[in-house]
């Protein structure tokens, strides 16, 4: 059906044709090219690599390939076996370990897999360090280890026990403060590893926990994209239980979405606001997100006097902006909290207990909470055009368009307005345009996507 290979990695559907789909031997060359990389960047005599995956029904198969193709180059592995990105990317430095690769496709449907790429500090690879990788793949430059020297390969499945334990000694996390607040909470862990981490971090903090789609047998129950339209059955159930909110997470946890008391949607882009309010009122400093994320951010940072800057889309630009600027947190308006107390990496497990202490701490309820932050409403939409388009000259004559205005160009088009945004940006593997619309109202936002679509389409 599909195969993407991009510098974060190579995402595809399980079976089908070779190069066409993600089928055992584009695994095993993807995972061999990544291997190579590292013996020809780092020189070493022995190079450790620590590897896991979400529940996914071909995750296991896909990690054996990859497992023992890393062997065969002569590189140890730690297979940490079911596991989440975040951990995965907190044991590779634990491990002292020269990579890591994380064997989840996201949230994408469970057809899908892939080949998530770590450096020696559990960060994703950057763009220059993926095109390496690309390049030693398109030109099947291997060489593999003779019998004597390959490498080892150990188990260790205790790296969600210590991910948990690295959260709770995180300062900022109020552990009392949540136990005393006797929480009820409903988890929805679409039968991924979050089924496995969030309801074992919940127990610690003291939290009584009603689980739903905890199974971690890869076999999602609804589209894993912890969007509204997909969450009818936690709403429902957060409000039959009387719980005091839901956590949603997607199959490999870097992605936190929360559920009011009254079944509403505290709003993925909201829960990076929330949790750096509360980081903030703690921690004076700065913060980041992406371009196509909620101006709430910026708010919320000004408020507390710091600066609030916005990066390309990407997790690695988020992180290289946040190390730039010394963000104290940071991340993605899709729910995906960069806490560098922690690690640079999205982490819902730090997320949940960021949140909980913020709410312990105040008081109040969910929906509280949520109404005391600025209301901003969001339009995403595309245009979907012909190949022989240039779509690169349409955004030059959308800046040109409104140069009057507050303009970036780092990722696409973005045009600042007094109360609302609009970023345009092409899609890297489709002659597409995404249309992303932010105002203080719904209405705002669809009628200023309707605007801009009309203009664009004026160009073509």
């Amino acid at each position: 059906m599909a195969l993407i290979k991009s510098i974060s990695g190579i995402r595809g559907t399980i079976g089908g044709e070779v190069n066409n789909n993600l089928t055992p031997i584009d695994a095993v060359k993807f995972a061999a090219a990544y291997g190579m990389w590292l013996k020809n960047n780092l020189e070493k005599n022995r190079l450790k690599v620590v590897v896991g995956r979400d529940a996914r029904i071909s995750g296991k198969m896909v990690s054996s390939l990859v497992c023992n193709t890393l062997v065969g180059l002569g590189i140890d592995v730690v297979d940490v076996g079911l596991s989440t990105t975040p951990t995965v990317e907190i044991a590779v430095p634990l491990e002292n370990a020269d990579g890591g690769i994380i064997i989840t496709a996201s949230h994408n449907p469970k057809q899908w897999n892939a080949l998530k790429l770590l450096n020696e500090k559990g960060e994703f690879l950057n763009a220059a360090e993926g095109e390496k990788v690309l390049n030693i793949a398109e030109n099947d430059a291997y060489l593999f280890a003779e019998v004597d020297d390959l490498g080892r390969y150990k188990k260790n499945q205790q790296y969600i026990e210590k991910h948990i334990a690295e959260v709770l000694n995180l300062p900022l996390v109020a552990i009392e403060a949540i136990k005393n607040a006797n929480f009820k909470v409903v988890v929805d862990a679409v039968n991924s590893t979050g089924g496995i981490a969030i309801p074992a971090l919940l127990k610690e903090l003291g939290v009584e926990c009603i689980e739903l789609y905890c199974t971690p047998n890869g076999q999602f129950p609804h589209n894993p994209e912890p969007l509204k339209e997909h969450l009818t059955a936690i709403s429902e159930l957060v409000v039959k239980e009387k719980a005091d909110l839901g956590i949603v997470v997607d199959p490999d946890v870097d992605r936190l979405a929360l559920v009011c008391e009254d079944g509403s949607m505290f709003g993925e882009e909201y829960t990076l606001v929330a949790c750096a309010d509360y980081v903030l009122g703690k921690t004076k400093g700065n913060t980041v997100s992406n371009l196509s994320s909620s101006r709430a951010l910026r708010d919320i940072t000004e408020k507390h006097g710091g600066n609030y800057q916005a990066s390309a889309v990407g997790e690695v630009n988020v992180v290289e902006l946040m190390k730039a600027s010394k963000a104290v947190i940071g991340g993605e308006g899709n729910g995906g909290i960069i806490y560098p107390e922690s690690h640079y990496g999205r982490d819902s497990l730090v997320g949940v207990a960021l949140f909980l202490s913020h709410l312990a701490s105040l008081k109040i309820s969910c929906k509280a909470l949520r109404a005391s932050y600025p209301s901003y409403f969001m339009s995403k939409n595309k245009i979907e055009l012909t190949p022989e388009i240039n779509v690169d000259a349409i955004l030059e004559q959308m800046a040109s368009k409104y140069k009057n205005e507050d303009i970036s160009t780092i990722d696409g088009v973005k045009i600042n307005f007094a109360s609302e945004w609009v970023h345009l940006r092409k899609s890297n593997t489709e002659p597409i345009i995404r249309i992303y619309t932010e105002s203080t109202s719904q209405q705002g936002a669809d009628n200023l996507a309707i605007r801009i679509i009309k203009e664009i389409k004026e160009i073509i």
